[in-house]
């Protein structure tokens, strides 16, 4: 009973680090229609900044660890704002050149990573209660998860408020629907979708800094690692829906945990299976709006 409990519970609280990489990527395609695959570029550097801010202040400090994830999110809101200006604003609606230069730019910034930081994995430590458990119905689990499931469902919440109650989350919806019709009120279309990238950044960057702590390392590949889970989970729950990235994060973490549990370790086998599956029964994903 307590290996089923603790293989649910850090299921669902990996399924929350994944949302905080799959929801940048979910926002951004849902409300601009880019699939961005310099996404893990976004969440590796915050990692990095973020340890070595944290380095500075002391590790093990809990305002260490909490300013860290506060740089994490702003360097991962930067570093989208200027990709966003400088190299997919020209490309609107030239899908091909967009994967391209992202491709592009990840390709590039793994590089650029390895050549300030080095090639091999940097051992991070964080506030010792972090490396401590919690018993529940038998299972310890380790605390790490408990911080991913509450940033998980902090930022889910801000997204949501975001976009329904906020005057740009208003104006980013309508541009979306009727881009002209929003141009020919006035509005700059363009800043506001400037904004989105900067919060998918910014989801990216907390991501990066929680993952880091969670692998208990930070390495220049750590945002591709986690960006191809990413993409599986966007693609299941619908690109574009955040409701779905929130249930296909749970599924597909759950799903892996149990299969590496009792199948032997089989858990990307199984993932990669539901993937296959879900595209050809269900091609939009779980919640994905049909194709009019």
């Amino acid at each position: 009973m307590s290996i089923l409990v603790l293989t649910l519970i850090t299921g669902i609280g990996l399924g929350a680090l994944y949302f905080l990489v799959a929801s940048g990527l979910s926002l951004i395609y849902g409300l601009m229609h880019v699939l961005n695959f310099a996404h893990g570029a976004f969440l590796t550097l915050s990692a990095f900044v973020g340890w070595e801010v944290a380095r500075r202040m002391n590790t093990e400090s809990w305002g260490g660890f909490i300013t860290s994830i506060l740089v994490g999110a702003l360097v991962g809101g930067l570093f989208a704002t200027i990709t966003e200006f400088a190299l997919i604003r020209p490309l609107y609606e030239r899908h091909i050149e967009q994967v391209l230069v992202t491709v592009g730019l990840s390709f590039a910034a793994i590089a650029l990573f390895e050549g300030i930081w080095g090639t091999d994995p940097i051992y991070i430590a964080g506030p010792s209660w972090l490396k401590q458990t919690t018993e529940v119905l038998g299972a310890k689990i380790p605390n790490t998860y408990w911080i991913l499931m509450l940033a998980a469902a902090l930022v889910l919440i801000a997204l949501v408020l975001f976009l329904k109650k906020t005057r740009y989350g208003t104006i980013i919806r309508a541009g979306v629907e009727n881009r002209a019709m929003v141009t020919a009120l006035g509005i700059d279309v363009r800043k506001s979708f400037t904004i989105v990238f900067a919060i998918g950044g910014a989801a990216a960057g907390i991501g990066g800094v929680l993952a880091a702590h969670y692998s208990g390392y930070v390495s220049a590949h750590l945002g591709q690692t986690l960006l191809i889970f990413a993409f599986i989970v966007t693609v299941i729950g619908g690109l574009g829906s955040l409701a779905g990235a929130a249930i296909a994060s749970v599924l597909v973490a759950v799903l892996q945990q149990v299969a590496n549990t009792y199948l032997n370790g089989t858990g990307d086998f199984i993932v990669a299976i539901l993937l296959a599956v879900v595209l050809l029964v269900r091609p939009r994903g779980l919640m994905g709006k049909k194709a009019a």
